[in-house]
């Protein structure tokens, strides 16, 4: 018989539950859902723009590869959003569109989204119950920080 080691304790002891400091209600996830969709419009443009303003064609593909994988994930979190509520996401995002003053502030600017986003669906994250809508927000979240390193990699090429 397979015995608890000493350095767990008594498993009978009742300890006081543990709530990390990002943990999210499912109405919240859904809600974050949702607002996660509705900036799409702004990102579109601020891909555009970063794709016009890349010096390379190499550039070009990494950046226009980060774009495709987010129309992915917008498309995976409408349907989430539409399975989990029965409702279609209606509206944009009524926030400005900003335009970058240059390529590398673009790319910074792309990079700190990118680990922002990060943050956000990890919340979303915690939110869900287990299953096939977690799992997808954790790639989602993989592919997330795959883009802040290609983004400090085309960071990197244009400080020269």
């Amino acid at each position: 018989m397979y015995q608890v080691p000493s350095y767990w304790g008594n498993s009978y002891y009742m300890r006081a539950n543990f709530v990390p400091i990002w943990n999210t209600g499912f109405p919240k996830a859904v809600q974050m859902i949702k607002e996660a969709v509705q900036g799409e419009r702004n990102d579109e443009l601020f891909y555009d723009e970063l794709i016009n303003l890349a010096p390379s064609q190499e550039q070009v593909a990494i950046i226009e590869s980060i774009r495709n994988d987010e129309r992915g994930h917008n498309k995976m979190f409408r349907e989430m959003y539409r399975a989990l509520t029965g409702q279609e996401i209606a509206g944009i995002s009524s926030e400005k569109y900003e335009r970058v003053q240059s390529y590398t502030e673009g790319l910074q600017r792309a990079l700190m989204g990118e680990l922002g986003a990060v943050e956000r669906y990890r919340n979303i994250w915690f939110g869900l119950p287990a299953g096939i809508y977690k799992d997808t927000v954790y790639g989602i979240i993989l592919d997330e920080l795959k883009h802040a390193a290609k983004y400090n990699y085309l960071i990197t090429l244009n400080l020269r």
